[in-house]
């Protein structure tokens, strides 16, 4: 019991990130519309792991060492940046074409690209490595016993993957897929403008 009161502080602050809008759930609008619902559930799955491994390295202090070096985190800036450029060029390319997309007339990525992309997205996310760095602050867990550590990491993951599941499943359901397919290009065009901005901010952020 003795590190319950900052576990529980640092899954308050985790589901305030996971329900909060945000690069992930730009991601998973664009994959729930074109992909399909099992498409994006799988991309949840990457977006927990990549929780995990953020909560892995700040409970292991790499976290803190990535703030205090200047040229590790230069280059994981460059690397995100550039990863959120590319999602908003394939989503403004999307939203320059002439066919219809459909859920229903696309196929859907295999499994591990879908699982990749959600844990490419969630390690490169300037609002969730943010939040993670906050709630390394508030877990105080790193000197608990392996089980514990074991414990809060996994719960941690389930709680980030049943919230963006819950986007997911929102994102999915008929009467969104219609609403999209009735306003594709703004909807993609609207999505590349989010990403294009995250990418901004990420490279014009303080180091």
């Amino acid at each position: 019991m003795t590190w319950l009161p900052g576990i529980l502080a640092a899954y308050a602050i985790l589901l305030v990130g996971t329900l909060s809008p945000g690069p992930a759930v730009a991601m998973l609008l664009g994959i729930a519309m074109r992909d399909g619902r099992p498409a994006a559930l799988t991309a949840c799955l990457g977006i927990a792991a990549g929780s995990m491994t953020l909560n892995l390295l700040t409970l292991a202090g790499i976290g803190l060492l990535l703030t205090q070096l200047s040229w590790t985190m230069s280059l994981l800036k460059a690397f995100g940046t550039v990863y959120l450029l590319w999602l908003a060029w394939s989503a403004l390319r999307r939203a320059s074409a002439t066919a219809a997309l459909s859920a229903n007339r696309t196929t859907p990525r295999g499994a591990a690209a879908q699982l990749a992309q959600g844990f490419a997205m969630q390690i490169t996310n300037p609002k969730a490595v943010g939040f993670w760095l906050a709630i390394s602050a508030v877990g105080a867990v790193a000197t608990a016993p392996i089980p514990v550590i074991a414990a809060y990491v996994l719960c941690g993951g389930l709680l980030s993957f049943a919230g963006h599941a819950g986007w997911a499943l929102a994102l999915s359901s008929p009467t969104v897929q219609q609403a999209y397919s009735n306003a594709r290009k703004s909807i993609e065009a609207t999505l590349g403008a989010i990403f294009a901005f995250a990418a901004f901010k990420l490279a014009t952020s303080e180091s």
